[in-house]
């Protein structure tokens, strides 16, 4: 058994979520700003003298749907190594409510395990497996709040305002991001911007009006954040999100979280601290 490292899996949110079109492929053109936090799940990684992987706790679903699992496999595959480890996902960001995850989970175990086991794959590839994993994984692999374009895998790293946010998931709550793609009443024909034109102001998200429609408990969170600073819901929902200037503004609204929501208060940041904890250890090992 070898030692154990903790990795940071950071939450998102998209600032805003245009959608330009659909592809004859049945996916959507879109553009968004996903704005990476300084908080988010860890994965506890320990590797095993054998090849198993283990993933703990089992979310209510087999380790083999687990997209930690799978993202294990993809590398084993790619590099032909063998390898194992025991994964223990320390779970704070809310499942299937647009915070990213699953998606960070995976980049997370696809960034760490490549340090780790010295499989030696640069950024490009990882994110390119990553990719295969879901639209959202490359992102969290580069690490950098960023511009994207396309179905979502045209990345271009931004800076973005540093800012606080609050963060509020209506409880018992879960919004398919399936079911309101395929909606026929889903806007679909927004003009593309440019990047130098983007702010909060002249964006919106084109999934919040159908979400609010459907899923009453999401428009709800969003008019108690409303109340407080400028908001908006994060990718399909159930997430909502409100921005302020400093924490102590944030963390005094959160005070007032009705119980029906449960959030928390994290920093908007250019580069994540996964990849921190990547160029940390790669520096590290370096010196050894």
């Amino acid at each position: 058994m070898g030692n154990i490292t903790s990795w940071p899996s950071p939450a998102k949110i998209n600032l805003f979520l245009h959608i330009n079109g659909r592809r004859q492929d049945g996916y959507h053109e879109l553009q968004s700003i996903f704005v990476l936090f300084d908080k988010g799940d860890t994965l506890d990684i320990t590797p095993r003298d054998d090849n198993a992987i283990t993933i703990t706790p089992d979310l209510g679903f087999p380790a083999e749907s687990n997209i930690v699992f799978k993202a294990t496999r993809i590398l084993k595959e790619y590099t032909g190594r063998e390898f194992g480890a025991d994964i223990h996902i320390n779970k704070n960001i809310p499942m299937g409510g647009g915070l990213g995850g699953g998606s960070s989970n995976a980049a997370t175990a696809l960034v760490a395990l490549n340090l780790i086991f010295k499989l030696g794959l640069d950024e490009d590839t990882l994110a390119t497996l990553g990719r295969k994993l879901g639209a959202d994984v490359p992102v969290f692999v580069r690490g950098r709040s960023a511009f994207a374009e396309g179905v979502g895998e045209i990345l271009t790293p931004v800076n973005i305002e540093e800012k606080y946010y609050l963060i509020a998931t209506p409880t018992d709550t879960s919004v398919s991001t399936a079911e309101i793609f395929n909606h026929p009443e889903l806007p679909r024909n927004t003009p593309k911007l440019c990047p130098a034109d983007v702010c909060f102001e002249n964006t919106r998200n084109d999934c919040e009006k159908l979400v609010k429609k459907y899923y009453p408990k999401v428009a709800k969170t969003l008019s108690w954040l409303l109340q407080y600073a400028p908001s908006r819901m994060t990718g399909t929902g159930a997430s909502c999100f409100a921005c302020f200037e400093d924490e102590k503004a944030a963390l005094a609204a959160f005070e007032n979280i009705p119980n029906d929501m449960r959030g928390f208060v994290a920093k908007a940041v250019n580069v994540s601290p996964l990849k921190e904890a990547a160029d940390s250890y790669s520096r590290s090992n370096q010196k050894l």
